[in-house]
């Protein structure tokens, strides 16, 4: 049973461990292209190219909402991206504001089955010391029922019930090592994103001060 519940945590861990990697490891290159085309030009590109160009990273969501608010204070006549508007964009902070919204909602997108390996990484080592401890007990206890007090009669119950302590190391060890590399990983895009909010608001003041 202990070996049953460690093996179910063990495979929806390294499931998950391997759908982050395939995720991250679009992410990093869609970012660094993302970034190329928007600060291709001194205008502000359209949403539509950068996400057939970059769509696989979060910052074109940001961006998209960032752009959505840029568009409706600027009004149906005045595209963002124009060669030249006379246009005064009426609050800045209000599109970094969107754009801070749409980051945390990525970032918890991003997060989606996190808790999952810090749990496994947590509790397995206890379900596997509990396996252990358990069959210990099994073991004496065959052993007081055989009437025999040598090695050679405990020794085989005692092996297996280690295996349990091995196998929640097992299922902790990756779990933990995944948990706190994508962790840091989120973190690390969750400070890009605000920065290129920052970065944005500074390029629409620029280009629509009065």
């Amino acid at each position: 049973m202990v070996l049953g519940i460690l093996l179910v945590l063990s495979l929806f861990s390294w499931a998950i461990i391997f759908q982050k990697s395939r995720l991250f490891g679009q992410i990093e290159p869609q970012t660094k292209r993302f970034l190329q085309m928007f600060r291709a030009g001194r205008g502000l590109p359209d949403p539509n190219t950068l996400r057939v160009g970059a769509g696989g990273t979060p910052l074109v969501v940001v961006y998209q909402a960032g752009y959505r608010e840029l568009e409706a204070q600027l009004g149906g006549g005045n595209r963002p991206g124009a060669a030249a508007t006379p246009t005064k964009v009426r609050n800045a902070h209000a599109v970094g504001v969107e754009m801070q919204v749409a980051a945390g909602e990525e970032v918890r997108r991003l997060e989606k089955w996190m808790p999952w390996l810090a749990t496994t990484g947590s509790v397995s080592p206890f379900i596997g010391l509990f396996g252990t401890v358990w069959g210990v007990m099994d073991a004496f206890s065959g052993l007081g029922d055989a009437g025999s007090a040598s090695l050679r009669a405990v020794a085989p119950g005692i092996a297996e019930a280690l295996i349990t302590t091995a196998a929640g190391l097992f299922a902790a060890i990756p779990a933990v090592i995944a948990y706190n590399y994508y962790v840091g990983g989120i973190r690390a895009l969750a400070n890009r994103m605000d920065s290129f909010a920052a970065e944005f608001v500074a390029k629409i003041e620029t280009l629509y001060s009065a």
